[in-house]
């Protein structure tokens, strides 16, 4: 009766949780739905929040987990079944023919039974004692829980991860298209210049010409840049859930509000592989496996001993000796019942190898994922130090590149410097706009992926 206390606790927890998740699930496909159909959101602004809320409410991947978690359940309920009663009823009619009734002759009348009966009843069975199974199985449906709870947990850290990630990509990709216009449009008016001198006999036609060329080698850069910026703003959409509509042909009117930036973040080494061991769901959730493949082991000794079972009952049957269908009997009954396998073929036996290998493999998959795991902060750690080196050394450059490109020009005017210098200058100074962009952007990847590894929350970016 310990174990059926146990299990009706256990069943009125599971059905609670699951309740709960079952209901957000259908809030969240509900909101899906509703957000799918209106259109609205491919000219609303779009923040960071934004995007990391509705990756939660509509990202296939986040809507699969929670079918995931929910089917979880089903395998709680099969788990614990052994912990709870069960009740069967049962009933049945029967007719014979006449000839095929055995009759017990006399010496008067043969005596022999009706031709038609029936009996029903119904039965309440408890497990008293099942070798150790009624606890593993209560203990296997805790862990199975726990353990759903850190994948799904996992699913979301992934997908909030490639949607922070996917949104940085887009913020790169208009700020190349800014960076590459910037330039495209000093080339311009390098060659309006040199064609003016040209005009004015001051200057070459090979002048003319260089410039020309430096306007044609740079528009390639600039169509790449938009080309990158459409793809990497359906990317995100489909990230977020969005169905596009059909009449958006090329690109998309998305609009981010949030910019790249270089928010200070500290951490070290040490401190951030500790948090990561201690965080991580992936390890938790194999943790929960390493439990339950012991769980196993108890599960399959369970056949070495006996089962012990209890019943009570209450039955109706026609009576045996009357043809009178409407004549019964009834009664309950009660009583306990016992089995033991002595010897099952060494079915037991085979049932414990396995489990206890099974159990071995799970503990050598807890270390090896924290091996792994260790090995990904120090690699997310190492690039990490080297984005922020990288945007700290670009710092000033943009600047002495504006100021350079200034005095090629001045220098150009006053005859002592060439159009080859200003072009230089210019390209120099492309090349650190682009730099300054790409070192921001690298910055802002290599921290989301190194709190990814780390294990921290990244549903709220803001906070951070």
């Amino acid at each position: 009766m310990k174990y059926l206390k146990m299990g009706m606790i256990v069943a009125r927890g599971s059905l609670l949780f699951c309740g709960l998740c079952a209901g957000l699930a259908g809030q969240w496909r509900a909101r899906a739905e509703s957000t799918s159909t209106n259109q609205t959101w491919i000219t609303r602004p779009l923040s960071m929040l934004d995007c990391v809320n509705t990756a939660l409410r509509q990202n296939a991947d986040i809507l699969k987990a929670q079918n995931d978690l929910e089917a979880s359940h089903g395998l709680i309920v099969q788990t614990r079944a052994i912990a709870l009663p069960t009740v069967l009823a049962t009933g049945s009619f029967t007719e014979t023919q006449a000839k095929a009734i055995d009759q017990f002759p006399g010496n008067s009348v043969p005596f022999s039974q009706p031709s038609q009966t029936w009996n029903t009843g119904i039965r309440i069975t408890q497990s008293v004692y099942e070798g150790g199974r009624v606890g593993a199985a209560l203990r296997a449906a805790r862990l199975t829980k726990e353990q759903a709870l850190l994948q799904y947990q996992t699913v979301v850290a992934d997908t909030l991860l490639a949607a922070r990630l996917a949104y940085y990509d887009v913020l790169l990709a208009a700020q190349q298209i800014t960076v590459n216009e910037a330039s495209v449009q000093l080339l311009q008016k390098e060659l309006e210049d040199q064609q003016r001198r040209y005009d004015a006999g001051t200057v070459p036609r090979f002048n003319v010409l260089r410039a020309e060329v430096a306007v044609a080698n740079q528009r390639p850069a600039l169509i790449r840049a938009k080309n990158e910026y459409r793809i990497s703003k359906n990317n995100l959409s489909n990230l977020l859930g969005y169905n596009v509509p059909h009449d958006v042909w090329e690109d998309l009117p998305l609009q981010l509000t949030d910019s790249l930036d270089a928010a200070p973040y500290q951490i070290e080494l040490p401190a951030a592989i500790e948090q990561a061991l201690r965080n991580r769901t992936e390890l938790g959730a194999l943790r929960k496996t390493e439990q339950l493949q012991k769980e196993n082991i108890i599960n399959a000794k369970s056949g070495y001993k006996p089962s012990v079972q209890a019943f009570a009952g209450y039955g109706w049957h026609k009576y045996s000796f009357d043809s009178d269908l409407a004549n019964d009997r009834a009664g309950w009954s009660f009583g306990g019942q016992i089995s033991w396998d002595i010897f099952d073929g060494m079915l037991t036996r085979g049932k414990v190898i396995q489990a206890q290998a099974q159990y071995e493999k799970a503990r050598t998959d807890v270390d090896d994922k924290s091996r792994r795991i260790e090995l990904e902060v120090r690699t997310a750690y190492s690039t990490f130090i080297e984005a922020r080196e990288v945007l700290d050394s670009q710092q000033k450059v943009q600047e002495e590149a504006d100021e350079a490109l200034r005095l090629a020009r001045a220098r150009a005017e006053a005859g002592t410097g060439t159009q080859l210098d200003v072009l230089d200058a210019q390209t120099s100074l492309t090349q650190a706009r682009t730099t300054q962009v790409q070192a921001l952007h690298d910055y802002d990847t290599a921290r989301s992926r190194l709190e990814r590894a780390i294990g921290l929350d990244l549903i709220h970016p803001e906070a951070k």
